[in-house]
C-alpha cells in the first residue's frame, strides 16, 4: 500500500494505478465472508478456490476476493464469478475444483449449484436475475459483494473517498449540510429525525476548547437485526468517509464508533480500515493537505440494549453506567464530555458519501416525498428467503415478503410481520399493502426502527410474541425510571397469567392501561416504545387474547399450559415410536396396540405429536 497522500491529485493518481493493476485480471471470484457464511465454512471455500488457482497457475489472471455479506444469507456460502455474474449458492469446499474447471477455465455453469426458485422450479444463473436481488435497490450494499473490506485499495478503486475530496475542496460546510437537507436524508437508527437538522444544531453550538464530537451508533441490539453489522463488516470505509464529511460540515475534531462486543468481525474490519485510512493520510492530521484534521476511535460496548439510546451510549463511552438522561439540553449542545455532539447510526453515515458524490437531487428521486432513499432490512422468520434486503422507501410489505422473500416457508399461511425490533409493532395480513416509510409504519402502530423485519406464520401465537418482547425489554431496561422499570414487570406478570390460563378479562384492560402509561411517561425511547408489541397485538389480534383468557385455548398450540395431547386409538398402530421418544415416559401401551398418554406425567413437549406418522396424536 502507498504512503501518505498529501493532495486530491495524489489520491486520483493512486486510484488510477490501482484500477490499472486490477485490469490485468480476466476474472474475479467473490466469496462471501459475512458472519453468516463464516458459520458455513466460507473460509475453507475461499482457501480451496485459491489453492486450486495456484495449482493451475491461474492466480495472476484470476483474483479471489473475500468480501462482506452479499445479503442472501439463506443460501450461503455464496460465490460469484465476475464479470459474467454467475451466482453459486450453498457452496462447499469440495465444490472448488468443479467451479474452477467449469466457470473459470471453461465457460459452463454447474446447474446444481445455481439458485433454484421453489415456486417455479427455475434455475437462475446470474446474480442480478435472482428474484431476491432483482427487486432490490442496492445503493449501500452494492459494494459488499465487490470489495475486500480489509483492503482499502478496493474501496478507492470503486471511487471511494472521491466524495470526501469533493466535500473538502469544492464545498463549504454550509453547502454540505444543505446538500444533505435537499437529499431528505433521515436518521436510519429508528426515529427518522432529519439528519441535516441535527448537523445544523451541532454546527451552531458553541464548543468549549473548540472540541466537538461525531459519533456512530453501531450498537445494534434488535433480535434478528444485523444490517449495521454487515455494513461495518463489508464496507467500513463508506462509514468512515461519511463520518469525515460530517465532521467537516459540523466542525468536529474527533469521532467514535460505538459497536457492541458481539460483533468481533465488524470490529476487526473497522480497526483495519481506520489504520489503512490513517496510513494514506485520509484520516488524522491535515487530511489530503486540506488543513482539516479529524480522527476516529472505536469504543466497544458491553451489549446493553439501552446503550442504543443516545445519552446512554455517550455515558458508556465516558466509562459510566449506560443510563439515559433527560434531554432538557440537547446532545447537539452538550453531549459527550459535555461538548457538542452529533450522533447518527451506521446506515445513516454510509448514505452521506453517496449523496455528496452523486448529488442530492439524484438521491431524492428515490423513495417517497417524506422518506427518501433506500432502507436496509434484515428479513428473517418464517419466510423462504431470509437475509439482508435493501429497498427503496415506499415499497410495500407484500413486495418485500412475497416477491423478494419468496413467500412463506413450509407452506403455512402468513399471519403477521413485526417491524422495528422489540419496540416495533405486529402488522396483520390485511395491511400487507402498507408502504414502508416512516409515517405509514407509525400510523399502523409499528415503526421503521433500525430495520428488523420478522415474518410470522399461523403457527405463531401473538400473545406469546408480545410476552417475548416485553420480557426482553424488561431485562434490558436500565431501571432508572419507574414507569419503565416497574411498568414492564407488571405487564410481563399479566402476560404470564394470560399464556398460562390464569388471567381474567379485567387483567386485559389493566394491560392496555399499563401499556399506555409506560408509553406516555417513560424517560427514554426504550420505555416509550416498549408497549408497541402489546398494543399492536391487542389492536389486531385481540381475539387471541380472549381465547387465552375465556376459552383457555391457544390456537397456535404454543402456550404449554393451554395444550393437552391425546392419542386417537382408532388411528394408533402401536408402532412404539412416540413411546420411545417421550422423555418422561408419559406414553403408555404395548406394541401393535393403541397407546395412551398419562397426562399427570406429560410435560407437553410435543415430541409425540411431531414424530407420529399416522396423525394419531392430537393436540387440543
Amino acid at each position: 500500500m502507498k504512503g501518505s497522500l498529501s493532495s486530491p491529485k495524489d489520491l486520483n493518481e493512486y486510484r488510477k494505478s490501482i484500477q490499472s493493476t486490477k485490469k490485468k485480471f480476466e476474472k474475479v471470484i467473490s466469496v462471501c465472508g459475512g458472519t453468516g457464511c463464516h458459520a458455513q465454512n466460507c473460509v475453507q471455500v475461499r482457501e480451496e478456490i485459491s489453492r486450486e488457482l495456484d495449482e493451475r497457475l491461474l492466480s495472476d489472471k484470476v483474483m479471489v476476493k473475500f468480501t462482506g455479506c452479499h445479503g442472501f444469507c439463506e443460501m450461503g456460502p455464496l460465490v460469484v464469478i465476475h464479470p459474467a455474474g454467475i451466482l453459486y449458492v450453498k457452496v462447499s469446499p469440495s465444490d472448488a475444483q468443479r467451479i474452477i474447471e467449469s466457470s473459470v477455465v471453461g465457460d459452463s455453469v454447474i446447474d446444481e449449484l445455481l439458485y433454484k426458485d421453489v415456486a417455479t422450479g427455475k434455475n437462475f444463473e446470474k446474480e442480478q436475475d435472482v428474484p431476491f436481488y432483482s427487486k432490490q435497490k442496492r445503493l449501500l450494499l452494492a459494494m459488499n459483494g465487490m470489495i475486500d473490506p480489509q483492503n482499502i485499495e478496493d474501496y478507492i478503486a470503486q471511487e471511494g473517498y472521491s466524495a470526501l475530496v469533493k466535500a473538502l475542496f469544492e464545498m463549504s460546510p454550509e453547502e454540505i449540510i444543505k446538500e444533505v437537507e435537499i437529499a431528505g436524508l433521515r436518521g436510519r437508527g429508528g426515529a427518522g429525525f432529519p439528519t441535516a437538522n441535527k448537523w445544523k444544531a451541532c454546527r451552531r453550538a458553541r464548543a468549549r476548547d473548540n472540541i466537538k464530537y461525531i459519533l456512530c451508533n453501531a450498537d445494534e441490539g434488535d433480535p434478528g437485526a444485523y444490517m449495521d453489522r454487515s455494513l461495518l463488516e463489508g464496507n467500513p470505509h463508506a462509514v468512515i468517509e461519511g463520518m469525515i464529511i460530517g465532521a467537516y460540515a459540523i466542525g468536529a475534531t474527533e469521532g467514535f464508533v460505538y459497536v457492541r462486543h458481539e460483533y468481533p468481525l465488524a470490529v476487526e474490519n473497522l480497526l483495519k480500515a481506520l489504520e489503512q485510512a490513517r496510513q494514506l493520510g485520509l484520516l488524522g492530521d491535515n487530511i489530503l493537505g486540506s488543513g482539516f484534521s479529524f480522527d476516529i476511535k472505536v469504543s466497544v460496548g458491553g451489549g446493553a440494549f439501552v446503550c442504543g439510546e443516545s445519552t446512554a451510549l455517550m455515558a458508556s463511552i465516558e466509562g459510566r453506567i449506560g443510563e439515559p438522561r433527560v434531554k432538557h439540553i440537547h446532545t447537539a449542545e452538550k453531549g459527550l464530555y459535555n461538548r457538542p455532539t452529533n450522533l447518527n447510526n451506521v446506515e445513516t453515515w454510509a448514505n452521506v458519501p453517496i449523496i455528496i458524490r452523486e448529488g442530492a437531487e439524484a438521491y431524492a428521486r428515490i423513495g417517497t416525498e417524506k422518506s427518501r432513499g433506500t432502507k436496509i432490512f434484515s428479513l428473517v422468520g418464517k419466510v423462504r428467503n431470509t437475509g439482508l434486503v435493501e429497498v427503496p422507501m415506499g415499497i410495500t410489505l407484500r413486495e418485500i415478503i412475497f416477491d423478494i422473500g419468496g413467500g412463506m416457508a413450509n407452506g403455512k399461511a402468513f399471519k403477521a410481520v413485526q417491524t422495528g425490533g422489540p419496540s416495533g409493532g405486529c402488522i396483520p395480513e390485511s395491511m400487507l399493502d402498507t408502504p414502508v416509510d416512516f409515517e405509514r409504519l407509525t400510523e399502523v402502530g409499528s415503526m421503521m426502527g433500525s430495520g428488523g423485519m420478522i415474518v410470522m406464520d399461523e403457527s405463531t401465537c401473538m400473545v406469546d410474541i408480545a410476552r417475548y418482547f416485553v420480557d426482553f425489554l424488561c431485562e434490558e431496561s436500565c431501571g432508572k425510571c419507574v414507569p419503565c422499570r416497574e411498568g414492564l414487570k407488571q405487564m410481563r406478570f399479566i402476560l404470564d397469567d394470560i399464556v398460562s390460563g390464569r388471567a381474567t378479562g379485567k387483567q386485559l384492560e389493566l394491560l392496555k392501561e399499563l401499556a399506555e402509561v409506560v408509553r406516555d411517561t417513560s424517560l427514554c425511547g426504550l420505555g416509550q416504545t416498549a408497549p408497541n408489541p402489546v398494543l399492536s397485538t391487542i389492536k389486531y389480534f385481540e381475539d387471541e387474547y380472549h381465547e387465552h383468557i375465556e376459552e383457555k385455548r391457544c390456537r397456535a398450540g404454543v402456550c404449554r399450559d393451554l395444550i393437552e395431547y391425546q392419542i386417537d386409538a382408532d388411528k394408533c398402530t402401536g408402532c412404539l415410536r412416540c413411546k420411545a421418544q417421550c422423555p418422561v415416559g408419559a406414553v403408555l401401551g404395548e406394541k401393535e396396540k393403541p397407546h395412551h398418554i398419562d397426562l399427570s406425567k406429560c410435560e407437553k413437549c410435543g415430541i409425540c405429536y411431531e414424530v407420529c406418522e399416522f396423525g394419531a396424536v392430537l393436540r387440543k
